[in-house]
């Protein structure tokens, strides 16, 4: 076998371990986070209530648009995490009344919750 070859192997052997970390972790490149209507209202509700500490830089919001990378995160109150154990991987952050919950892997907006 060549030194090549094994090099390809080895790297496929380590991509092929990250991928199934990260399944098995929850995390995902392309993370979708389903939500009932209750879920939904629980956790706007919840974060809603926080005061978020730096309005986030103007952008458009929708499902899918990339975040921009000086937008302040804030991780999904403890209490939401326990009831909703999908919502740990993500993040929140408040534009205009809305609840934009945000995949930090990929600085994606995977939801947007609102009143």
């Amino acid at each position: 076998m060549s030194l090549a070859h094994r090099l390809a192997v080895i790297a496929m052997t380590l991509a092929s371990g990250v991928a199934q970390a990260q399944t098995q972790s929850g995390a995902s490149l392309n993370a979708d986070l389903e939500l009932t209507t209750q879920q939904r209202a629980r956790i706007y509700q919840t974060v809603a209530k926080q005061q978020v500490r730096t309005p986030p830089p103007p952008m458009q919001v929708s499902v899918g648009a990339d975040v921009p990378p000086v937008t302040e995160l804030y991780a999904m109150p403890d209490n939401i995490a326990a009831e909703i154990p999908a919502t740990k991987v993500f993040k929140y952050t408040m534009v205009q009344n809305q609840v934009v919950i945000v995949d930090p892997t990929t600085m994606k907006v995977v939801d947007i919750l609102r009143q």
